[in-house]
């Protein structure tokens, strides 16, 4: 399968993969962002891509960011549907309480994933069926 994607500045940078086979795409910053400790910043990546119909496209953390210097994604994952055909921003998340995190242009921010979706259609029903778990929610399995 392949992902069209369209350079939309000069500077933009095409999503790679750090090693063969990896699931997720490196998506590079096209613009400079200095989050304070608790700032959220949305940073551009200079390109579109489409999608293949029948997918989906998430936009993850980068684990190393997140160990090195506590930056979340604010909507993780971020959802790209296949009829999107607009820059992919990433909104960063600074979680460090003290320090102010540099990204530079051309830094690795964020993993574009692409998964198949189902696509059903909702309908209205009167019940569900039973299971064995019911509506038991958060914590409904105990520690």
């Amino acid at each position: 399968m392949d992902l069209p994607v369209v350079k939309l500045t000069e500077n933009a940078v095409l999503p790679t993969r750090g090693h063969p086979g990896d699931a997720g795409l490196d998506l590079y910053s096209t613009e400079p962002a200095h989050l304070g400790p608790g700032e959220r910043w949305s940073v551009g990546t200079g390109i579109a891509v489409e999608i293949p119909a029948g997918h989906a496209g998430l936009v993850v953390p980068r684990s190393g960011l997140a160990r090195e210097h506590g930056i979340a994604l604010v909507n993780s994952p971020g959802l790209i549907d296949a009829g999107y055909r607009g820059e992919i921003r990433v909104l960063l998340l600074n979680t460090d309480p003290a320090e102010t995190v540099r990204i530079e242009t051309g830094a690795r921010i964020a993993q574009l994933v692409l998964t198949p979706v189902a696509t059903p259609e909702p309908i209205e029903a009167t019940e569900l069926s039973e299971t064995a778990r019911g509506d038991g929610g958060f914590g409904s399995t105990g520690r």
